[in-house]
């Protein structure tokens, strides 16, 4: 069994779709758009097969997410490198997105950094 797509809902879907483009290396596909209920949505897929689904409806909620609560925290991109982790964390900061932590070595040995987003959600890029 396999995990085949995440799917997150996003206040601006192309300034999403061109984050993950940007930075994590995402083809896109055209999007889909359903009249009716104005549902759009992306595929992102990225080199390893993973895929993220980003989505918009009119009316969504956007309650205050703290960093620390249930639920789905954060999603990781594995970079290949400490160099690389490194570089894309400073291309994300310089490009003003707040680093949260790192980049560094955890207690459960993983280097990682971990920035607050597009929409402010935590992603966690490691080796």
């Amino acid at each position: 069994m396999k995990i085949e797509h995440i799917a997150m809902y996003v206040t601006d879907l192309e300034r999403a779709k061109d984050f993950f483009v940007k930075y994590f290396g995402a083809s896109s596909n055209e999007g889909y758009h359903n009249p009716k209920t104005d549902f759009r949505s992306y595929f992102l897929s990225f080199d390893d097969g993973a895929r993220l689904e980003i989505m918009h409806k009119p009316q969504l909620a956007d309650d205050t997410e703290e960093l620390a609560r249930t639920g789905y925290i954060h999603i990781a991109f594995s970079v290949g490198s400490k160099e690389r982790v490194d570089a894309l964390t400073e291309q994300l900061k310089t490009d003003g997105y707040e680093v949260v932590s790192g980049p560094r070595t955890t207690g459960d040995g993983y280097y990682e950094s971990c920035i607050l987003g597009i929409e402010g959600n935590q992603i966690e890029i490691i080796v």
